[in-house]
């Protein structure tokens, strides 16, 4: 018998197609479920313990506490007013009034510093991610697996960061703006449309420019209109466009300033219905103006030192009556539109570094949401910051990550999850924040999506390329600098010439005081050189030779003799004198 069950071993156990082994999604979930933190706790009351909770504590000690009697039945009644106690299971629920998808989390990873820019199309399907390494990264939630990688990456503007992403009203296009004077519009797949103009940066007045002359700091899509879109820039202006019209914007809006000069405009907005546009200027005011016939730069709302330092970020409401703002100086401002004096709250200590950094509503608008950076003397890393709007009060401190500061936050309505952009100057991801048991589709579509595995078909031989320059005929020669100038320095292979002696000459060379030439030192010692040059005057030294010229003429002067005229030469100066 054991040979037997020794010998079965080796045969299957059942025959045909076997089934696939699927991993339960309860243990896919259960992997991505954030740690319990205690900045994730959304309950900041506490429901205080009450007399029963402490005679409850005290039952589970010592013997079973003995029924009461009636009349004391009919004073506990008393006391307890309002219905019965729920349960523990219903406890949980009253005390989150505000059900935030918090328990589980994904990142998108690939960019390789601070995700600066982050925008999620209507439906939910694709997300667009932004960086200051001047790429733009393309996901796709329906064709993704459980590896999270972009189908795409987009390099906008090389050299320039991205610092807003915006998709229109339809999601066939998106609108891209990084730190070049130009914007451009790409298609759904990630394919350029157009790039808007550049203005003549030699103007001075921007209204006669046809385009931005600085770097961009903002931009966003109408949200109604497919075709306008609004864009700001360090030149101090605000622009809306044509998308079909590349060539020149619409409309050029100047802000109102205190001083005359160029400020920067940090920020923009449209509201949700796109009948007006905020901006923020550089010296920390907030203008509105509205969308009317024969509307012009001059603001209708005009909020000077709104913040004291550069804004961020700007939102608002759906209804129209509330506007945020987010700024430099630590600091989240709730403004009413209808009484812009002063700010209906101030949230402080929330530290900002970046000037991408926004804030954002809840689907339902009840929960603002904004995210901090890490500063460099503090322990808390980047947090996720949660606000009641209602009662103005802080509803939750999530952290995203230890190290990296969160810039971009959205709360998507359809999809019911949460996205926040973190980074550094090394790394920079998406995170994703979804509860299975409250959000829909999204992550956890493609988290439940394992990876394809490899098959045989797969299999691809790595081709063995043949380069002609590896061989050593091909080579080129290795550096013979040193042994050339090794060379140069001995006098024997560099056949370096001989230098002349100063001096009398010794060891068989003569100095150059005697001549140079041993020839010219013996025929100056035998007397065979004689040097009389110096001493005769060269004009009775040519005159000597007059006589003999004269009666023997060899050369020219015989063919001449008949016609030339008899040369007379002028007589001394001395002879002269003498006759004198």
């Amino acid at each position: 018998m054991e040979d037997d069950e020794g010998m079965r071993g080796f045969f299957p156990a059942s025959f045909g197609k076997k089934s696939k082994s699927q991993t339960p999604v309860e243990s896919i979930h259960k992997a991505t479920r954030r740690p319990p933190e205690p900045s994730d706790s959304h309950r900041q009351n506490p429901k205080p313990s009450t007399p029963d909770d402490d005679d409850d504590d005290d039952t589970l000690i010592g013997p079973p506490r003995p029924p009461p009697p009636p009349a004391a039945e009919v004073d506990d009644d008393d006391t307890l007013i309002g219905p019965p106690r729920p349960s523990a299971a219903s406890d949980s629920d009253g005390d989150e009034p505000h059900r935030i998808p918090l328990s589980n989390e994904i990142v998108l990873k690939g960019h390789t510093k601070v995700v600066s820019a982050l925008a999620i199309d209507h439906s939910g399907s694709r997300l667009l991610s932004g960086s200051y390494d001047y790429t733009v990264r393309m996901y796709d939630f329906q064709g993704m697996n459980a590896r999270l990688e972009s189908f795409r990456q987009v390099e906008p503007s090389e050299g320039h960061q991205v610092r807003s992403i915006s998709w229109s009203p339809s999601a066939d296009r998106f609108l891209c703006v990084t730190g070049s004077a130009q914007a451009k519009i790409y298609d759904r797949d990630g394919l350029t449309l157009g790039e808007f103009i550049k203005g003549d940066m030699y103007i001075r007045d921007l209204k006669n420019t046809k385009g931005h002359i600085t770097g961009l700091t903002c931009g966003e899509w109408h949200p109604k209109t497919k075709e306008t879109i609004l864009t700001s820039s360090e030149d101090g202006s605000l622009r809306i466009w044509d998308v079909n019209d590349f060539t020149s914007q619409k409309q050029v809006i100047k802000p109102k300033l205190a001083r005359p000069g160029r400020v920067p405009v940090t920020t923009c907005a449209w509201d949700p219905q796109g009948n007006s546009l905020a901006g923020a200027i550089g010296d920390g005011s907030i203008q509105i103006w509205s969308i009317k016939p024969g509307w012009g730069s001059r603001p209708d709302i005009y909020l000077p030192n709104a913040h004291s330092d550069e804004i961020s970020g700007l939102k608002f409401s759906s209804d129209g009556r509330i506007l945020l703002s987010r700024s430099f100086d630590a600091s989240l401002k709730v403004w009413d539109l209808r009484q812009m004096k002063t700010s209906l709250k101030s949230f402080e200590e929330l530290p900002n570094h970046y000037a991408q950094t926004n804030v954002a509503f809840s689907p339902d608008e009840q929960l603002i949401l904004t995210g901090t950076s890490v500063e460099r003397d503090s322990t808390t890393g980047g947090l996720l910051c949660f606000f009641d709007r209602q009662k103005l009060e802080v509803v939750s401190k999530v952290g995203i990550s230890p190290t990296c500061s969160v810039v971009q936050c959205a709360w998507h309505p359809k999809l019911n999850q949460i996205f926040a952009t973190a980074g550094d100057k090394h790394q920079g991801g998406t995170h994703i924040l979804y509860d299975p048991t409250l959000s829909t589709r999204g992550a956890l579509v493609c988290v439940a999506r394992a990876p394809r595995k490899k098959s045989i078909d797969d299999f691809q031989a790595e081709p063995v390329i043949h380069n002609p320059h590896a061989l050593p005929l091909f080579r080129d020669q290795p550096s013979r600098k040193r042994q050339r100038e090794k060379i140069l320095k001995d006098p024997l292979k560099s056949h370096k010439p001989e230098a002349p002696m100063n001096g009398p000459g010794f060891g068989g060379r003569v100095g150059v005081t005697k001549g140079s030439l041993l020839t010219q030192y013996l025929l100056k010692q035998g007397g065979m050189i004689k040097e009389t040059w110096m001493d005769e005057d060269p004009r009775e030294a040519i005159l000597k030779y007059a006589d003999v010229a004269e009666k023997d003429p060899k050369f020219i002067a015989p063919a001449y003799a008949d016609t030339q005229p008899k040369p007379v030469f002028a007589k001394s100066d001395s002879e002269d004198e003498e006759d004198k």
